[in-house]
């Protein structure tokens, strides 16, 4: 804790030296950093020294004491003062009160009534900061929880249809999102090929700084998609030229293509209809072509009086990826009962179909895609969409139980490097899951802790806390001359034995040089 500075203000030069001498700063947690003989002295003192405390007499040549309270104050709301007067008049007392002046002394009086004040200020400043402290606590935690936040509720803004123009004027409010929003747009960004989950936060970066803080006011990613809202105040060749910045970006790091979606500009009342809008967009890259940017205008032409039918692919192709075979089929099943709800003709159909066959292969191991090339002519065999529904449901069972095979073998292989760094680094302080994540493995912090998890079935932290009490009571049992400030430093704890000490206690009741002293080591 750091002490609290002490300016003394008096134009006596006995009662500045009395109380400088009699009173014992350190007990308090105050420390006399400096005296001075009137206000002008004190107030410049003030400016260079910053000093928490000021006690003060009132009457004081040059300028005097609520002269220097008002003008330090002002500079200053923070500082805490205890005035000092010969003088009995209410006046003084009342206007010392009106500058925040909580403790005001009738000289002469005995360093007992001072030390009284002193403590009391301590105390108040100390509660202060602690309050600041909080604050500032507070403030970082809701710091890291807003982007999640964010996201969520542009997720819940354009699916959920309980959500109103009254919702989004208080998380308007609450992301500071700009009040004159006007109209906005809808851009929705496919990742197309074998992508890794990592992809969908390169490609929410990239389209953020290419199109700007001003303009992105909303991001979020869904299933196999990046969605961002847009504040319309762009001209459409300003944005075209950027889509076309973020494709090209993403494609020469990943060598992967992106399709885009681009709704039409509306108020935000509509972005529900929007996003339907770009969905659609989407199922028609089928015929447009994948990594093509797609508007509600290219769709005119492939329109008819037939149904509209558009179903998100998203959830179906995390599903794949992750060899969540139950989930996938569900997603499967709902596709072609929507898909027969629509009634469209044959042909129309089997093309939904097919895009649908296309889009479950690519889920394939690359080497592996082109065997599936075969099945994609067999749909002409078949003439009824059950027939269909069931060949394709027997291939995406077929991939998906593959990527589990491969994620389960990729998984263990992660896990199995976090655990090799964390022998070999464990007597690093630095040594952290942020730190592996970072800057070891480049990956996501979140999805490591939960694979780590998954694979151990110990959260991170309490792994690394266990192995360096159980490599400590090593040392202990085969060194009896050991000492608790070198544990602490063998074992990632740095230069905190005290802490070292309380952990090793928590975990086996004993604190290290009890455990060293018990029986069981003596012997």
């Amino acid at each position: 804790m750091s002490m609290n500075k002490v300016l003394l203000v008096d134009d006596e030069r006995i009662i500045l030296e009395g109380i400088s001498t009699l009173i014992q700063w350190n007990d308090f947690d105050a420390q006399l950093i400096g005296t001075a003989r009137n206000g002008i002295e004190a107030l410049q003192f003030i400016k260079e020294q910053q000093p928490d405390i000021v006690i003060s007499d009132i009457r004081m040549p040059g300028m005097d004491g609520l002269q220097l309270v008002e003008a330090a104050r002002g500079l200053y709301p923070e500082l805490a003062f205890i005035m000092l007067s010969g003088f009995d008049d209410f006046h003084y007392a009342r206007k010392a009160m009106q500058f925040g002046v909580k403790h005001y002394l009738l000289k002469p009086c005995n360093e007992n009534l001072i030390i009284d004040a002193l403590k009391e200020v301590i105390g108040d400043l100390q509660q202060t900061r602690k309050k600041e402290q909080f604050m500032r606590h507070m403030e970082l935690e809701l710091a890291k929880a807003l982007p999640h936040a964010k996201e969520q509720f542009l997720k819940e803004l354009v699916t959920n249809k309980m959500y109103g123009q009254r919702d989004w004027e208080e998380y308007r409010r609450l992301f500071h999102i700009s009040e004159d929003l006007g109209y906005i747009q809808l851009i929705l960004l496919q990742l197309e090929g074998s992508y890794e989950y990592e992809h969908l936060f390169a490609v929410k970066n990239i389209a953020e700084d290419v199109l700007g803080s001003s303009i992105v006011q909303l991001g979020t990613t869904i299933g196999s998609q990046v969605l961002l809202l847009l504040k319309a105040s762009y001209a459409k060749e300003w944005l075209f030229t950027r889509l076309e910045q973020i494709k090209r970006t993403y494609h020469e790091y990943y060598r992967l293509d992106l399709t885009i979606a681009v709704s039409d500009t509306a108020t935000i009342s509509r972005v529900r209809n929007m996003y339907h809008d770009t969905l659609e967009c989407l199922n028609y890259r089928f015929y447009l072509g994948e990594g093509a940017i797609i508007t509600t205008n290219d769709l005119i032409n492939l329109r008819s009086d037939t149904p509209s039918f558009y179903f998100e692919e998203g959830q179906l192709s995390f599903f794949m990826k992750s060899g969540d075979w139950h989930s996938a089929e569900s997603e499967i099943n709902r596709y072609f009962q929507e898909l027969s709800e629509c009634r469209l003709d044959t042909a129309m159909s089997k093309s939904y179909a097919l895009s649908l066959l296309v889009s479950i292969t690519r889920h394939s191991m690359q080497e592996e895609s082109n065997d599936y090339m075969p099945t994609i002519a067999k749909l002409e065999e078949l003439h009824t969409l059950r027939a269909i529904e069931q060949y394709i449901l027997e291939v995406a069972q077929q991939i998906t139980t593959t990527n589990l095979q491969i994620q389960q073998k990729k998984h263990s292989s992660i896990v199995e490097r976090v655990i090799d760094i964390v022998q070999k680094h464990l007597d690093q302080s630095t040594l952290s899951l942020n730190w592996i994540a970072n800057d070891v493995l480049f990956m996501n912090v979140d999805y490591l802790g939960k694979l780590f998890k998954k694979e151990t079935g110990e959260k991170f932290s309490n792994y690394v806390m266990r192995l360096r009490i159980e490599k400590a009571i090593n040392i202990i049992e085969s060194s009896n001359d050991v000492k608790v400030f070198e544990l602490a430093e063998q074992l990632g704890f740095g230069d905190n034995p005290q802490y070292f000490s309380q952990v090793f206690k928590k975990h086996t009741g004993q604190t290290p040089t009890e455990y060293r002293k018990s029986p069981s080591i003596s012997e």
